[in-house]
């Protein structure tokens, strides 16, 4: 179970690591506005996009991830193949990070893809049969 904390712990803090690209990105078009950032996003191109949608995609699938680890500690579903598809989340949510800031599209869908599913397989796992 302790695997399954630390990638929670990891996949929560994703985000907020995502944020350093984008920070970068802001910074470079006038200084960041910490006032407004928000609206200076809005003006963000090119890298600085991709890193903005980057970041705002990790936070969507930390719901997801979370829901999905939860219910397996909930269930007591806390085996070798939910960790592995655990570990697995986490390692193809920092792939399709860097896929993002590099522009690699089709790789990018792909490798969040399987990141979904292995949040969705972890839950389909806790279900009693």
């Amino acid at each position: 179970m302790i695997t399954l904390i630390w990638c929670l712990i990891i996949a929560a803090l994703l985000p907020y690591i995502a944020k350093a690209p984008l920070a970068a990105a802001m910074n470079k078009i006038g200084g960041y506005d910490n006032n407004h950032p928000r609206e200076q996003q809005t003006k963000l191109t090119g890298f600085g996009a991709r890193a903005l949608a980057a970041h705002q995609n990790a936070f969507e699938s930390l719901i997801v991830f979370t829901a999905a680890i939860l219910l397996a500690i909930a269930t007591n579903t806390t085996g070798e193949t939910i960790q592995t598809l655990a570990i697995a989340h986490i390692v193809l949510r920092v792939a399709y990070h860097l896929l993002y800031l590099l522009n690699i599209g089709l790789l990018r869908s792909i490798v969040w893809g399987f990141g979904i599913a292995c949040s969705f397989a972890i839950m389909w796992l806790c279900i009693p049969s």
